[in-house]
Protein backbone atom coordinates (compact mmCIF):
# COMPACT_ATOMS: atom_id res chain seq x y z
CA UNK A 1 0.00 0.00 0.00
CA UNK A 2 1.29 3.27 -0.67
CA UNK A 3 0.29 6.91 0.04
CA UNK A 4 -0.26 8.16 -3.27
CA UNK A 5 -3.22 5.03 -3.66
CA UNK A 6 -7.35 6.02 -4.02
CA UNK A 7 -7.67 2.93 -1.41
CA UNK A 8 -4.90 4.80 1.08
CA UNK A 9 -6.36 7.87 0.60
CA UNK A 10 -10.52 6.97 0.50
CA UNK A 11 -10.32 4.43 2.88
CA UNK A 12 -7.62 2.95 4.70
CA UNK A 13 -6.67 6.89 5.85
CA UNK A 14 -10.34 7.64 7.09
CA UNK A 15 -10.75 4.72 8.68
CA UNK A 16 -7.67 4.58 10.71
CA UNK A 17 -8.41 8.58 11.37
CA UNK A 18 -11.91 7.55 12.77
CA UNK A 19 -11.03 5.07 15.17
CA UNK A 20 -7.81 6.46 16.12
CA UNK A 21 -9.71 9.74 17.24
CA UNK A 22 -13.03 8.11 19.10
CA UNK A 23 -11.15 5.48 21.11
CA UNK A 24 -9.78 6.59 24.95
CA UNK A 25 -6.20 8.12 24.95
CA UNK A 26 -4.12 4.97 26.36
CA UNK A 27 -5.67 2.73 23.48
CA UNK A 28 -3.93 5.28 20.51
CA UNK A 29 -0.72 3.17 20.52
CA UNK A 30 -2.28 0.03 20.19
CA UNK A 31 -4.78 1.77 17.46
CA UNK A 32 -1.35 2.29 15.62
CA UNK A 33 0.82 -0.48 16.16
CA UNK A 34 -2.35 -2.82 14.55
CA UNK A 35 -3.48 -0.74 12.12
CA UNK A 36 0.39 -0.32 11.04
CA UNK A 37 0.78 -3.94 10.82
CA UNK A 38 -1.93 -3.95 8.47
CA UNK A 39 -0.77 -1.03 6.75
CA UNK A 40 2.34 -3.29 6.13
CA UNK A 41 0.96 -6.35 5.90
CA UNK A 42 -0.85 -5.54 3.05
CA UNK A 43 1.28 -6.27 0.28
CA UNK A 44 3.69 -9.18 1.89
CA UNK A 45 2.00 -10.13 5.24
CA UNK A 46 4.83 -13.04 5.62
CA UNK A 47 7.14 -10.37 5.88
CA UNK A 48 4.79 -8.72 9.20
CA UNK A 49 6.91 -11.84 11.40
CA UNK A 50 10.76 -10.27 10.99
CA UNK A 51 9.07 -6.89 11.69
CA UNK A 52 7.28 -8.39 14.60
CA UNK A 53 10.77 -10.09 15.61
CA UNK A 54 12.63 -6.49 15.15
CA UNK A 55 10.21 -5.26 18.03
CA UNK A 56 10.62 -8.03 20.41
CA UNK A 57 14.57 -8.26 20.02
CA UNK A 58 15.52 -4.30 20.73
CA UNK A 59 12.33 -4.17 23.16
CA UNK A 60 14.00 -6.77 25.37
CA UNK A 61 17.47 -5.47 24.55
CA UNK A 62 16.46 -2.43 25.95
CA UNK A 63 15.03 -3.70 28.96
CA UNK A 64 18.06 -5.79 29.76
CA UNK A 65 20.49 -2.89 28.99
CA UNK A 66 18.52 -1.18 31.47
CA UNK A 67 18.30 -4.10 34.49
CA UNK A 68 22.01 -4.36 33.89
CA UNK A 69 22.73 -0.44 33.53
CA UNK A 70 26.09 -0.53 36.07
CA UNK A 71 27.63 -3.45 34.51
CA UNK A 72 29.28 -2.32 31.76
CA UNK A 73 30.58 -5.80 29.99
CA UNK A 74 26.67 -6.90 30.25
CA UNK A 75 25.20 -3.84 28.70
CA UNK A 76 27.49 -3.41 25.97
CA UNK A 77 27.61 -7.15 24.67
CA UNK A 78 23.86 -6.34 24.95
CA UNK A 79 24.29 -3.78 22.73
CA UNK A 80 26.43 -5.41 20.55
CA UNK A 81 23.73 -8.62 20.20
CA UNK A 82 21.02 -5.93 19.34
CA UNK A 83 22.99 -4.73 16.14
CA UNK A 84 24.17 -7.92 15.66
CA UNK A 85 20.92 -9.06 15.07
CA UNK A 86 19.57 -5.90 13.09
CA UNK A 87 22.09 -5.50 10.72
CA UNK A 88 22.25 -9.65 10.49
CA UNK A 89 18.15 -9.20 9.25
CA UNK A 90 19.46 -6.58 7.17
CA UNK A 91 22.31 -8.09 5.80
CA UNK A 92 20.59 -11.62 4.73
CA UNK A 93 17.25 -10.12 3.02
CA UNK A 94 19.17 -7.22 1.44
CA UNK A 95 22.95 -8.26 0.27
CA UNK A 96 23.26 -11.78 0.64
CA UNK A 97 22.72 -12.52 -3.37
CA UNK A 98 25.41 -9.72 -3.21
CA UNK A 99 27.63 -11.05 -1.61
CA UNK A 100 26.82 -14.46 -3.25
CA UNK A 101 27.20 -13.34 -6.63
CA UNK A 102 30.67 -11.35 -6.15
CA UNK A 103 31.87 -14.73 -4.39
CA UNK A 104 31.39 -16.65 -7.43
CA UNK A 105 32.68 -14.15 -9.60
CA UNK A 106 36.05 -13.74 -7.72
CA UNK A 107 36.65 -17.90 -7.21
CA UNK A 108 34.40 -19.01 -9.86
CA UNK A 109 32.23 -20.90 -7.28
CA UNK A 110 28.62 -21.66 -7.97
CA UNK A 111 26.84 -20.80 -4.96
CA UNK A 112 23.12 -20.92 -5.20
CA UNK A 113 21.47 -17.04 -4.85
CA UNK A 114 18.62 -16.97 -1.54
CA UNK A 115 16.53 -15.04 -3.87
CA UNK A 116 14.19 -13.61 -1.24
CA UNK A 117 11.90 -10.41 -2.23
CA UNK A 118 13.72 -7.58 -0.53
CA UNK A 119 10.68 -6.84 2.48
CA UNK A 120 9.88 -2.94 1.97
CA UNK A 121 11.33 -0.28 4.08
CA UNK A 122 14.03 -3.14 5.90
CA UNK A 123 16.64 -0.17 5.44
CA UNK A 124 14.24 2.14 7.26
CA UNK A 125 13.10 0.91 10.35
CA UNK A 126 16.44 -1.30 10.87
CA UNK A 127 18.27 1.59 11.44
CA UNK A 128 15.14 2.86 13.38
CA UNK A 129 15.48 0.11 16.20
CA UNK A 130 19.03 0.14 16.00
CA UNK A 131 19.12 4.04 17.34
CA UNK A 132 16.71 3.10 19.90
CA UNK A 133 18.85 0.18 21.72
CA UNK A 134 21.94 2.78 20.99
CA UNK A 135 20.35 5.70 22.99
CA UNK A 136 19.01 3.50 25.93
CA UNK A 137 23.03 2.33 25.83
CA UNK A 138 24.16 5.54 25.71
CA UNK A 139 21.38 6.84 28.36
CA UNK A 140 20.22 9.37 25.79
CA UNK A 141 16.78 7.75 26.16
CA UNK A 142 14.33 6.10 28.94
CA UNK A 143 13.71 2.73 28.00
CA UNK A 144 10.38 1.96 26.78
CA UNK A 145 8.82 -0.51 28.98
CA UNK A 146 5.20 -0.70 27.24
CA UNK A 147 5.62 -3.27 24.30
CA UNK A 148 2.61 -1.53 22.67
CA UNK A 149 4.17 1.96 22.72
CA UNK A 150 7.59 0.67 21.36
CA UNK A 151 5.90 -1.69 18.57
CA UNK A 152 3.90 1.68 17.53
CA UNK A 153 7.20 3.54 17.51
CA UNK A 154 9.07 0.51 14.90
CA UNK A 155 5.75 0.20 12.92
CA UNK A 156 4.42 3.36 12.38
CA UNK A 157 2.95 3.59 9.40
CA UNK A 158 3.19 7.19 8.21
CA UNK A 159 6.98 6.95 8.01
CA UNK A 160 7.54 2.42 8.22
CA UNK A 161 8.30 2.42 4.22
CA UNK A 162 10.66 5.16 3.50
CA UNK A 163 10.75 7.32 6.16
CA UNK A 164 12.16 9.75 7.77
CA UNK A 165 14.57 7.84 9.74
CA UNK A 166 13.05 8.76 13.02
CA UNK A 167 15.82 8.42 16.13
CA UNK A 168 14.10 7.28 19.30
CA UNK A 169 15.38 10.21 21.29
CA UNK A 170 12.79 12.55 18.91
CA UNK A 171 10.32 11.05 19.58
CA UNK A 172 10.09 8.97 22.69
CA UNK A 173 7.92 11.64 25.00
CA UNK A 174 5.73 12.13 21.99
CA UNK A 175 4.66 8.25 22.25
CA UNK A 176 3.01 8.49 25.50
CA UNK A 177 2.40 12.17 25.67
CA UNK A 178 1.08 13.68 22.68
CA UNK A 179 -1.62 15.86 22.91
CA UNK A 180 -3.46 16.04 19.18
CA UNK A 181 -5.02 19.80 18.37
CA UNK A 182 -6.90 21.26 15.36
CA UNK A 183 -4.17 23.45 14.38
CA UNK A 184 -1.95 20.57 13.91
CA UNK A 185 -4.23 18.46 12.29
CA UNK A 186 -5.30 20.98 9.39
CA UNK A 187 -1.18 21.68 9.33
CA UNK A 188 -0.67 18.10 8.46
CA UNK A 189 -3.52 17.74 5.95
CA UNK A 190 -1.44 20.56 4.18
CA UNK A 191 1.99 19.12 4.52
CA UNK A 192 0.42 15.73 3.18
CA UNK A 193 -1.32 17.23 0.32
CA UNK A 194 2.07 19.20 -0.70
CA UNK A 195 3.70 15.95 -0.40
CA UNK A 196 1.04 13.87 -2.68
CA UNK A 197 1.20 17.07 -5.28
CA UNK A 198 5.35 16.67 -5.39
CA UNK A 199 5.03 12.65 -6.30
CA UNK A 200 1.88 12.44 -8.27
CA UNK A 201 1.87 15.30 -10.45
CA UNK A 202 5.65 16.27 -10.83
CA UNK A 203 7.75 13.09 -9.78
CA UNK A 204 4.96 10.52 -11.80
CA UNK A 205 5.29 13.13 -14.66
CA UNK A 206 9.04 13.99 -14.83
CA UNK A 207 9.30 10.16 -14.30
CA UNK A 208 7.89 9.62 -18.10
CA UNK A 209 10.78 11.57 -19.60
CA UNK A 210 13.12 9.70 -17.64
CA UNK A 211 12.02 6.62 -18.75
CA UNK A 212 12.08 7.39 -22.18
CA UNK A 213 15.21 8.90 -22.54
CA UNK A 214 17.04 6.01 -20.32
CA UNK A 215 14.85 3.74 -22.63
CA UNK A 216 16.56 4.52 -25.96
CA UNK A 217 19.76 2.73 -27.27
CA UNK A 218 22.92 4.96 -27.11
CA UNK A 219 22.77 5.34 -30.82
CA UNK A 220 19.34 6.87 -30.55
CA UNK A 221 20.48 9.66 -28.11
CA UNK A 222 22.03 12.84 -28.55
CA UNK A 223 23.74 14.67 -26.05
CA UNK A 224 21.25 17.44 -24.97
CA UNK A 225 19.18 14.67 -24.82
CA UNK A 226 21.50 12.95 -22.88
CA UNK A 227 21.43 15.50 -20.43
CA UNK A 228 17.67 16.32 -20.55
CA UNK A 229 17.03 12.37 -19.58
CA UNK A 230 19.32 12.96 -16.22
CA UNK A 231 17.69 16.03 -15.11
CA UNK A 232 14.12 14.16 -15.28
CA UNK A 233 15.77 11.59 -13.16
CA UNK A 234 17.25 14.49 -10.28
CA UNK A 235 13.75 16.05 -10.38
CA UNK A 236 11.97 12.85 -10.45
CA UNK A 237 14.16 11.43 -7.33
CA UNK A 238 13.59 14.75 -5.57
CA UNK A 239 9.99 14.83 -5.83
CA UNK A 240 9.17 11.03 -5.39
CA UNK A 241 11.31 10.86 -2.32
CA UNK A 242 10.86 14.39 -0.78
CA UNK A 243 7.10 14.01 -1.36
CA UNK A 244 6.90 11.06 0.37
CA UNK A 245 8.41 12.36 3.55
CA UNK A 246 6.54 15.68 3.35
CA UNK A 247 3.17 12.77 2.73
CA UNK A 248 4.98 10.88 6.11
CA UNK A 249 5.66 14.19 8.15
CA UNK A 250 1.69 15.45 7.39
CA UNK A 251 0.60 12.32 8.32
CA UNK A 252 2.26 12.32 11.68
CA UNK A 253 0.97 15.82 12.72
CA UNK A 254 -2.78 14.45 12.17
CA UNK A 255 -1.37 11.76 14.70
CA UNK A 256 0.17 14.18 17.02
CA UNK A 257 3.58 13.45 15.84
CA UNK A 258 6.35 15.89 14.80
CA UNK A 259 9.01 14.58 12.96
CA UNK A 260 11.93 16.19 11.91
CA UNK A 261 12.31 17.81 8.32
CA UNK A 262 13.83 15.29 5.70
CA UNK A 263 14.77 17.74 2.80
CA UNK A 264 15.19 21.39 2.67
CA UNK A 265 15.13 22.32 -1.02
CA UNK A 266 18.97 20.63 -1.81
CA UNK A 267 19.05 21.59 -5.42
CA UNK A 268 19.83 25.14 -4.27
CA UNK A 269 22.87 24.19 -2.65
CA UNK A 270 26.23 26.08 -3.57
CA UNK A 271 28.36 23.03 -2.63
CA UNK A 272 28.22 19.44 -2.15
CA UNK A 273 28.68 19.82 1.88
CA UNK A 274 25.67 22.61 1.78
CA UNK A 275 23.86 19.84 -0.58
CA UNK A 276 24.04 16.75 1.95
CA UNK A 277 22.83 18.71 4.91
CA UNK A 278 19.57 19.19 3.11
CA UNK A 279 19.24 16.15 1.27
CA UNK A 280 17.79 12.61 3.35
CA UNK A 281 18.88 14.44 6.50
CA UNK A 282 17.25 11.67 8.64
CA UNK A 283 20.27 9.25 7.59
CA UNK A 284 22.83 11.89 7.06
CA UNK A 285 21.80 12.50 10.53
CA UNK A 286 21.58 9.20 11.40
CA UNK A 287 25.42 8.28 10.03
CA UNK A 288 26.60 11.35 11.93
CA UNK A 289 25.54 10.19 15.58
CA UNK A 290 25.87 6.30 15.20
CA UNK A 291 29.31 6.09 12.87
CA UNK A 292 30.85 9.36 12.27
CA UNK A 293 30.62 10.76 16.08
CA UNK A 294 31.63 7.92 17.43
CA UNK A 295 34.40 7.10 15.51
CA UNK A 296 35.79 10.63 16.13
CA UNK A 297 34.10 12.89 14.29
CA UNK A 298 36.27 15.98 13.16
CA UNK A 299 37.98 16.18 16.00
CA UNK A 300 41.07 14.12 14.95
CA UNK A 301 44.13 14.28 12.44
CA UNK A 302 43.56 14.58 8.73
CA UNK A 303 44.12 11.15 8.22
CA UNK A 304 41.68 9.81 10.58
CA UNK A 305 38.66 12.14 9.35
CA UNK A 306 39.18 11.33 5.91
CA UNK A 307 38.81 7.73 7.21
CA UNK A 308 36.16 8.96 9.12
CA UNK A 309 34.36 10.40 6.01
CA UNK A 310 35.19 7.27 3.73
CA UNK A 311 33.89 4.44 6.14
CA UNK A 312 30.55 7.20 6.49
CA UNK A 313 30.11 6.96 2.28
CA UNK A 314 30.91 3.69 1.77
CA UNK A 315 28.31 2.82 4.08
CA UNK A 316 25.87 5.41 2.82
CA UNK A 317 25.93 3.96 -0.81
CA UNK A 318 26.08 0.66 0.22
CA UNK A 319 23.01 1.28 2.74
CA UNK A 320 21.08 2.45 -0.09
CA UNK A 321 21.52 -1.06 -2.58
CA UNK A 322 22.98 -4.10 -3.08
CA UNK A 323 24.84 -3.25 -5.61
CA UNK A 324 28.42 -1.52 -6.93
CA UNK A 325 27.10 1.34 -8.64
CA UNK A 326 25.51 2.46 -5.09
CA UNK A 327 29.07 1.70 -3.38
CA UNK A 328 30.48 3.98 -6.06
CA UNK A 329 28.02 6.77 -5.53
CA UNK A 330 28.67 6.96 -1.86
CA UNK A 331 32.81 7.13 -2.88
CA UNK A 332 32.00 9.47 -5.28
CA UNK A 333 30.37 11.94 -3.14
CA UNK A 334 32.97 10.93 -0.09
CA UNK A 335 36.03 12.26 -2.43
CA UNK A 336 34.14 15.61 -3.33
CA UNK A 337 33.17 15.95 0.53
CA UNK A 338 37.18 15.30 1.75
CA UNK A 339 38.09 17.71 -0.76
CA UNK A 340 35.83 20.54 -0.20
CA UNK A 341 37.40 20.19 3.29
CA UNK A 342 40.52 20.67 2.56
CA UNK A 343 40.61 23.36 0.05
CA UNK A 344 37.63 23.71 -2.33
CA UNK A 345 35.21 24.96 0.22
CA UNK A 346 38.01 28.45 1.07
CA UNK A 347 37.85 28.42 -3.17
CA UNK A 348 34.23 28.68 -2.99
CA UNK A 349 33.80 31.01 -0.65
CA UNK A 350 35.69 33.57 -2.93
CA UNK A 351 33.62 33.00 -5.93
CA UNK A 352 30.20 34.73 -6.36
CA UNK A 353 27.40 32.23 -4.96
CA UNK A 354 25.89 30.90 -8.48
CA UNK A 355 29.29 29.66 -9.34
CA UNK A 356 29.27 27.35 -6.29
CA UNK A 357 25.44 26.58 -7.48
CA UNK A 358 26.72 25.63 -11.11
CA UNK A 359 29.35 23.23 -9.50
CA UNK A 360 27.24 21.86 -7.29
CA UNK A 361 24.33 20.82 -9.72
CA UNK A 362 26.81 19.37 -12.34
CA UNK A 363 28.15 17.43 -9.71
CA UNK A 364 24.67 16.25 -7.76
CA UNK A 365 23.88 15.75 -11.43
CA UNK A 366 27.16 13.86 -12.43
CA UNK A 367 26.53 11.53 -9.35
CA UNK A 368 22.69 10.60 -10.31
CA UNK A 369 24.39 8.97 -13.40
CA UNK A 370 25.62 6.53 -11.10
CA UNK A 371 23.38 5.79 -8.71
CA UNK A 372 20.66 5.30 -11.54
CA UNK A 373 22.30 2.74 -13.58
CA UNK A 374 22.63 -0.53 -11.63
CA UNK A 375 25.19 -1.88 -14.75
CA UNK A 376 28.13 0.41 -14.43
CA UNK A 377 29.01 -0.59 -18.04
CA UNK A 378 25.50 1.39 -18.65
CA UNK A 379 26.44 4.54 -16.84
CA UNK A 380 29.56 5.19 -17.98
CA UNK A 381 28.03 4.74 -21.75
CA UNK A 382 25.93 7.48 -20.51
CA UNK A 383 28.50 9.63 -19.31
CA UNK A 384 30.20 9.41 -22.71
CA UNK A 385 27.40 10.31 -24.30
CA UNK A 386 26.84 13.30 -21.82
CA UNK A 387 30.52 14.70 -22.40
CA UNK A 388 30.71 14.20 -26.30
CA UNK A 389 32.89 11.07 -26.34
CA UNK A 390 31.24 9.18 -29.03
CA UNK A 391 30.42 11.66 -31.64
CA UNK A 392 27.02 11.76 -31.16
CA UNK A 393 24.78 15.23 -32.55
CA UNK A 394 24.09 17.94 -30.27
CA UNK A 395 20.39 17.28 -30.55
CA UNK A 396 17.91 16.14 -32.93
CA UNK A 397 14.28 16.12 -33.41
CA UNK A 398 13.31 13.69 -30.89
CA UNK A 399 15.10 16.15 -28.19
CA UNK A 400 13.07 19.12 -29.50
CA UNK A 401 10.36 17.13 -29.14
CA UNK A 402 10.76 15.84 -25.20
CA UNK A 403 11.70 19.46 -24.93
CA UNK A 404 8.55 20.76 -25.96
CA UNK A 405 6.29 18.32 -24.28
CA UNK A 406 7.73 18.27 -21.07
CA UNK A 407 9.08 22.04 -21.15
CA UNK A 408 5.51 23.13 -18.63
CA UNK A 409 6.66 20.07 -16.25
CA UNK A 410 10.34 21.24 -16.42
CA UNK A 411 9.46 24.64 -15.67
CA UNK A 412 7.53 23.68 -12.91
CA UNK A 413 9.92 21.49 -11.38
CA UNK A 414 12.55 24.01 -11.62
CA UNK A 415 10.05 26.49 -9.62
CA UNK A 416 8.89 23.58 -7.21
CA UNK A 417 12.48 22.80 -5.82
CA UNK A 418 13.25 26.29 -4.89
CA UNK A 419 11.00 28.08 -2.04
CA UNK A 420 9.94 30.48 -3.91
CA UNK A 421 6.05 29.27 -3.06
CA UNK A 422 7.11 28.57 0.60
CA UNK A 423 5.56 31.75 1.68
CA UNK A 424 1.73 31.54 0.29
CA UNK A 425 -0.48 31.83 3.41
CA UNK A 426 -4.44 31.93 3.58
CA UNK A 427 -6.48 32.27 0.94
CA UNK A 428 -3.60 31.69 -2.01
CA UNK A 429 -2.21 28.58 0.17
CA UNK A 430 -6.02 27.35 0.61
CA UNK A 431 -6.69 27.66 -2.81
CA UNK A 432 -3.45 26.28 -4.65
CA UNK A 433 -3.75 23.12 -1.95
CA UNK A 434 -7.34 22.49 -2.65
CA UNK A 435 -6.02 23.08 -6.72
CA UNK A 436 -3.37 20.16 -6.21
CA UNK A 437 -5.64 17.72 -3.99
CA UNK A 438 -8.16 17.87 -6.89
CA UNK A 439 -5.43 17.12 -9.97
CA UNK A 440 -3.46 14.64 -7.69
CA UNK A 441 -7.35 12.26 -7.34
CA UNK A 442 -7.69 12.72 -11.29
CA UNK A 443 -4.74 11.65 -12.14
CA UNK A 444 -4.76 8.88 -9.85
CA UNK A 445 -7.98 8.05 -11.12
CA UNK A 446 -6.73 7.71 -14.55
CA UNK A 447 -3.21 6.75 -14.40
CA UNK A 448 -1.38 3.33 -14.14
CA UNK A 449 2.15 5.10 -13.67
CA UNK A 450 2.79 5.49 -10.07
CA UNK A 451 6.16 3.98 -9.23
CA UNK A 452 8.18 4.65 -6.00
CA UNK A 453 11.08 4.56 -6.60
CA UNK A 454 13.03 4.22 -2.78
CA UNK A 455 10.60 1.15 -2.17
CA UNK A 456 13.89 -0.50 -2.94
CA UNK A 457 15.68 0.44 -0.68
Amino acid sequence: MVFSSIFFLFYFLPIVLLIYYAVPRRFKNAVLFITSLIFYGWGEPIYITIMIFSTLVDYSHGILIDKYRGNKLKTKLLLLSSIAINLGLLAFFKYSDFFIQNINELFSTNFAYVDLPLPIGISFYTFQTMSYTIDVYLNKSPVQRNIISFGAYVTLFPQLIAGPIVQYNTIANQLDNRKENTLQFTSGIERFVIGLGKKVLLANNIGMLWDEISGLSINNMTILTAWLGIIAFSFQIYFDFSGYSDMAIGLGKMLGFDFLENFNYPYISKSITEFWRRWHISLGSWFRDYVYIPLGGNRVGKVKLFRNIAIVWFLTGFWHGASWNYILWGIYFGIILSLEKVFVLKMLNRVHPIIGHIYAIILIIFGWVLFAFENIVDGLRYFKVMLGYVGLPLYDKRFLYYLTSYGVILLLSVFCSTPIFKGLKGIFLRCSLLIIMIFSIAYLVDSTYNPFLYFRF
